[in-house]
């Protein structure tokens, strides 16, 4: 066996360790030929690189090996399509087998985190794609528009969803590290994440306490606590820290979203909303965007939307009753709106939903 390929003048065998230093003697007084140094310069530079690749191959296998224990696992608890509640507070797992159309949905203030299938998820005007790698971080007051589109009986949509409780949310604000700079900018985030290891384990950790349920009531809030203090680390901490405000009744933009959602029928006006919150308009649209991803305007038209679906569905309206009493005065522009955020005009999309049900 040689070090350098064959035909190299020079080339030495590897020795023994007995012969070390005969070896070295050798190397001493033996010609290198140029082209020989270029060769093991080449040589331990692609050495260099493919130990690169190779340790980042590995951590990214480390991540979509993570990925597909967490699916494992959830499968393992949840065998039937079914939404899941477990003996962990706030812990639902999910199955499901099949598409599905796009329908309004409101979470609790939470996470939930795909480990198999996909879904699309839209939030104003933004779609956002959802697949095995990503997570979703949701409030309470903002509704969303969500559609499965990968999901059969051999290759379900898995996924958990943790309901986040605030009152740890806000203790692990409190420390040092999560507090804001001066002169921090925080940038408004969008409520989709890639997951990570770090963020991957408490969460495998939590479905294994399903085992030993006489140790949830000690771990489960450990690990609560965990995933609270790594969602905190990603890009999305940001709008955790806004969605926590939220949770204050005295916060300006909490008084606006509760002010929309009793009144949403009524005409928008900003500076009407921006004296409810007792804040400027300038700084109501920024505080309320941070939390929710919308805009005030964008907020207003998709409540409005999603109450007209509900009448429609639930009451049995037509669409152009429907658009007038959620506050529509051109049944053109409804259909226009709502075409956009459902995907289907508005009788065909209530159609398609009660072939669903």
């Amino acid at each position: 066996m040689r070090f350098w390929p064959e035909g190299y003048l020079g080339a030495i065998p590897i020795l023994p360790i007995s012969c070390l230093f005969l070896s070295l003697l050798k190397i001493l007084i033996t010609p290198t030929p140029a082209s020989a140094v270029l060769y093991v310069h080449e040589l331990s530079r692609a050495s260099n690189v493919n130990q690169r690749t190779i340790m980042r191959g590995n951590r990214d296998w480390g991540v979509v090996g993570m990925r597909a224990e967490l699916a494992r696992k959830i499968a393992a608890h949840i065998r039937a399509p079914a939404e899941h509640v477990t003996a962990i507070p706030g812990l639902t797992l999910y199955r499901l087998i099949a598409p599905t159309a796009c329908y309004a949905v409101e979470y609790e203030t939470g996470l939930a985190v795909i480990v198999q299938g996909q879904k699309r998820v839209t939030l104003g005007r933004t779609t956002y794609a959802c697949d095995e790698s990503t997570f979703l971080l949701t409030s309470v007051d903002v509704p969303l528009v969500s559609e499965i589109v990968a999901a059969s009986e051999k290759v379900p949509l898995l996924a958990m969803f943790l309901r986040l409780k605030m009152a740890i949310v806000r203790e692990i604000l409190d420390r040092e590290e999560f507090k804001p700079r001066n002169g921090q900018s925080q940038v408004s985030a969008t409520p989709i994440g890639q997951t990570r290891s770090d963020l991957l384990q408490p969460c495998i950790r939590l479905l294994d306490l399903l085992k030993a349920p006489a140790e949830i009531p000690f771990f489960s809030d450990l690990i609560h606590r965990e995933v609270v203090y790594r969602l905190l680390q990603y890009r999305q901490g940001d709008r955790l820290r806004a969605i926590a405000r939220l949770d204050d009744p005295g916060s300006g933009t909490a008084k606006a979203l509760a002010w929309l959602r009793a009144n949403y029928t009524k005409p928008f006006r900003l500076d009407k909303l921006a004296t409810v919150a007792r804040m400027g308009v300038s700084t109501l649209h920024h505080h309320f965007r941070r939390a929710t991803s919308l805009s005030p305007l964008q907020y207003h038209k998709q409540l409005r939307l999603m109450g007209a679906r509900e009448k429609m569905l639930v009451e049995g309206v037509d669409a152009t009753r429907a658009a007038f009493e959620v506050g529509y005065e051109s049944a053109s522009q409804f259909t226009r709106e709502y075409k956009r955020l459902f995907g289907q005009p508005p009788m065909r999309d209530v159609k398609a939903r009660r072939l669903a049900s």
